[in-house]
């Protein structure tokens, strides 16, 4: 039998994720933490209260965050490693085994690692996912109706919104112009691959000039995978940013990796990211996979890892989100579409400060503006009473150690991934 749904809880939650109106809660501590009561009703935050008495080291709160919302996922191939293992570990067979896998996807098998995922996604805490789907040759029409399928059944459960994933030329066609009218009327962006091997810079403007006319004509946002390279340093951003320099048209636009952007001098670092500020172009960091393809010199390992400056970004002033990327398919051997896991992971590998408010953007607020959706992910009364609730007590414990977790939702705990039962963080609730 599974815990009665609460009417409060005791926890304590980053600063950054409350009302900053709310200034009875004070400013957090060392950790940007503050204790408080939460009161919920009807599904949604009543009250917010302090707490009068924030610290029993005998029976310490729970730490706890808004679900948070990944940027860049690709639901189309997911779970696909066990066909198509690319234990060699190169993007060049990563693309090969994709293609061929592509050659073979039909609808039933995306409908099944769509499912598994999102319903993993659901249980393990996140609310929203974007992913790109491959939009190139035969398994574009599968992929498509199946994941068109899975927004519809999930809705109200994870927002999901998709992307085109297609050569650039492809918008050039008439093909291409079919499906962006097909892609903008669904409320999906369109994306492509800049990036190496280069130069091929004449032919690259022509197909993203033709690309941006078209978002800019349908009225939706474009998401591009830039720069996943370890060669070539920001090459893929010089051409887009010098491109919308001379005419921004007024969508949403992401670009997703950045990775080799990573590789630049901090000076000219600097000047792109603030070129990028200026034209409101926002990114997306995926360190899993930038880490397991990128890098690899033969049997050695490079002394500098590509991956978007996220530090250098947001002191620039731009939008920078973190998103899981490829979960075990030839991308990616690992992942789970575990929000706490990818949380972990960046702290090592893109400095993120956990206690700064911007070491948590990436995960919450940002995603959340990306996507458009409508709860921007801050508590205040009368948003939704959807929180992960971890058995960590401090940003050190939950580093420390895969954290157990309750996911609550509009006031009601979901039942946690292969039904298990966190008791730990049941009994540290103080929840009534």
């Amino acid at each position: 039998m599974g815990a009665p749904d609460p009417g409060s809880l005791h926890l304590r939650l980053p600063r950054s994720l409350l009302d900053p109106g709310l200034q009875q809660l004070g400013c957090g501590d060392a950790d940007g933490l503050v204790a408080v009561r939460l009161q919920l009703q009807d599904g949604r935050i009543a009250a917010i209260t302090p707490l009068a008495t924030p610290f029993n080291p005998t029976a310490p709160l729970p730490l706890a965050i808004t679900p948070p919302v990944d940027p860049h996922v690709h639901l189309d191939k997911a779970f696909s490693w066990g066909g198509f293992p690319n234990r060699e570990g190169t993007m060049a067979a990563a693309l090969a085994l994709n293609l061929r896998e592509g050659e073979q996807r039909t609808r039933d098998q995306v409908l099944e690692r769509g499912e598994r995922a999102l319903d993993q996604a659901w249980r393990y805490g996140l609310r929203g996912l974007r992913s790109h789907v491959d939009s190139g040759g035969p398994c574009a029409d599968p992929s498509w109706a199946a994941l068109l399928e899975l927004q519809r059944r999930w809705a109200g459960r994870v927002a999901l919104q998709l992307v085109a994933l297609a050569p650039l030329p492809h918008w050039q066609s008439a093909e291409g112009q079919r499906l962006a009218r097909r892609v903008a009327s669904g409320g999906g962006l369109l994306g492509g691959v800049l990036g190496p091997p280069y130069p091929r810079r004449r032919a690259d403007r022509s197909a993203l000039r033709s690309l941006l006319e078209l978002a800019a004509e349908l009225g939706c946002g474009v998401d591009l995978h830039v720069d996943e390279a370890a060669t070539a340093p920001a090459h893929g951003l010089h051409t887009l940013v010098t491109l919308l320099e001379q005419h921004r048209p007024p969508v949403p636009i992401t670009c997703s990796h950045a990775s080799s952007m990573g590789l630049l001098a901090p000076e000219p670092q600097r000047r792109l990211a603030e070129r990028m500020a200026a034209l409101g172009v926002a990114v997306v960091t995926l360190p899993t996979t930038n880490f397991w393809l990128l890098g690899r010199r033969g049997e050695l390992t490079a002394p500098e890892r590509p991956l978007a400056p996220v530090r250098a970004l947001q002191r620039a002033g731009v939008p920078v989100a973190l998103g899981a990327d490829n979960v075990q398919d030839p991308w990616y051997p690992g992942g789970d579409f575990d929000p706490l896991a990818l949380l972990r992971l960046s702290h090592r590998a893109a400095h993120s400060s956990l206690w700064s408010r911007q070491g948590l953007m990436p995960f919450t607020t940002v995603p959340a503006r990306l996507l458009g959706l409508p709860w921007d992910g801050v508590l205040r009364p009368g948003a939704p009473a959807d929180l992960l609730i971890t058995n960590a007590h401090s940003w050190s414990d939950l580093l420390a150690r895969p954290p157990q977790r309750r996911v609550l939702r509009a006031g009601r705990w979901l039942e946690p991934p292969n039904c298990q039962q966190p008791d730990a963080v049941l009994a540290s609730l103080g929840s009534s």
